[in-house]
């Protein structure tokens, strides 16, 4: 009896697997996945897996063929697998509400951000930048699938001791700037953003970072409009018939 085949397709990475060691699959630029199957929709089903937050995590990994290790993935990395498997699952058409009128996009058509490949020509995800108000010397990475862990960890938790108060965008910052004046300890990076880090500079770094950050163009524009909006991600993008 001969086997029964699934197709699969590959998916360039924004990266180019510019960031990852050469001894990484990573490191190759693609990742081959296969079609969404029904096992995958009972994935998508599985309300554990959706309590729990991690159901778009657990399609992932069920649908990558390629030998990768997840954790490393980058973040625009994992958002360009993202998108494949929604095409290859139900198809290149996303409807979704904005400002309260019905948008349609074609997610085929989305491009990978430009990437400065200078600036990635050591496999090594760490960048150095110069605060711009304060002039202190720091270096910062960009996330990965671990980091994004980590971090969601840390807000529940800080979530349960005052969940009125929680300091999101500070405990984002911790994991992503990497030493501060050649300072890598991370208490003294801990303090560093609580308590001496200007808003001007804190926010000069996220829009660095956004600019030379490997991602998938997630932008549109809206009806009649000459100015491009971030494209939501709501409840119909992997379930369309929601």
């Amino acid at each position: 009896m001969s086997e029964f085949k699934l197709p699969t397709e590959t998916v360039e990475l924004p990266s180019k697997g510019l960031l990852y060691p050469e001894n990484s699959e990573l490191s190759k630029g693609t990742v081959e996945i296969k079609y969404m199957t029904a096992k995958e929709e009972d994935i998508l089903t599985n309300q554990s897996y959706i309590k729990d937050g991690v159901v778009l995590d657990k399609l992932l990994k069920s649908v990558v063929i390629s030998e990768i290790n997840f954790d490393d993935l980058l973040i625009g990395d994992k958002n360009a697998l993202m998108i494949a498997t929604r095409i290859l699952g139900y198809g290149s058409k996303y409807n979704f509400e904005y400002n309260g009128e019905q948008e349609e996009i074609d997610l085929s058509l989305l491009e990978n951000k430009k990437l400065e490949e200078e600036l990635f020509q050591n496999r090594t995800n760490e960048f150095s930048y110069t605060l711009p108000f304060s002039k202190n010397e720091i270096t910062f990475k960009i996330l990965t699938h671990k980091d994004e862990k980590m971090i969601t960890r840390e807000i529940e938790g800080l979530k349960k001791i005052n969940k009125n108060n929680v300091p999101e965008l500070t405990t984002r910052l911790k994991y992503i700037i990497t030493s501060i004046e050649g300072k890598r300890d991370t208490k003294d990076i801990r303090n560093f953003i609580d308590n001496y880090l200007l808003a001007k500079d804190s926010r000069s770094l996220r829009e660095y970072i956004r600019q030379i950050q490997p991602d998938v163009d997630l932008t549109f524009f809206p009806n009649d409009s000459e100015n491009r909006s971030s494209i939501p991600i709501s409840v119909n993008f992997f379930w369309p018939d929601a």
